[in-house]
């Protein structure tokens, strides 16, 4: 069996085990239809005034600030355990890596990005 058939194989059966797990979990789950389903719950209380309101975009973007660097940084772990076998080439790799992800932080920074309004 080739590689192709395999893998034709393998997206079969995943197409079948996740339509199979929908179809069961649409099945299974308990449903109701009441009025009070269609409301806004935030923690038992009872909501006053509209539940649509805009949020201050900072903090979207601080969030999206902090997942990036933090994945940056999560990238740094296996190249610090494999150092020694990458040699120069791989230093000069993270070195490069570093350095944008630092022009990076600094756009930010600059922008005001970091600041809370």
């Amino acid at each position: 069996m080739g590689s192709s058939e395999i893998f034709v194989v393998v997206l079969i059966t995943a197409i079948v085990m996740v339509s199979a797990a929908m179809l069961i979990a649409w099945w299974a789950a308990p449903s109701s239809k009441n009025a009070q389903k269609g409301e806004t719950y935030e923690c038992g209380i009872p909501t006053r005034g509209t539940s649509w309101m805009q949020f201050n975009v900072g903090y979207y973007l601080f969030a999206i600030l902090f997942l990036m660097f933090d994945v940056e940084t999560v990238l740094l772990f296996p190249w610090a355990v494999i150092m020694k076998s990458l040699g120069v080439d791989g230093l000069i790799a993270v070195g490069f890596f570093l350095v944008v992800l630092v022009l990076g932080l600094a756009y930010a920074w600059r922008k005001g990005a970091l600041e809370w309004k």
